[in-house]
């Protein structure tokens, strides 16, 4: 699996950081989400899983290879 980020449509409200720290932290300069790891082992598939239900913006995808 592979996660993409729509950066531009984050609004920063940190829900995926609190899903998935192990996947996603957030710019202190705005609070704006970037992936730590865009293609995550499926030890942390369920946090990635509920980041992407959880995001506000609809900005996280999980996509299959």
């Amino acid at each position: 699996m592979r996660v993409e980020l729509d950066e531009p449509r984050c609004v920063a409200s940190g829900q995926c950081v609190m899903a998935a720290p192990e996947v996603f932290d957030q710019r202190d300069e705005d609070g704006i989400a970037f992936l730590l790891d865009e293609t995550p082992g499926a030890d942390v598939l369920d946090g990635v899983r509920e980041a992407v239900a959880v995001c506000p913006a609809a900005a996280i995808r999980l996509v299959e290879r």
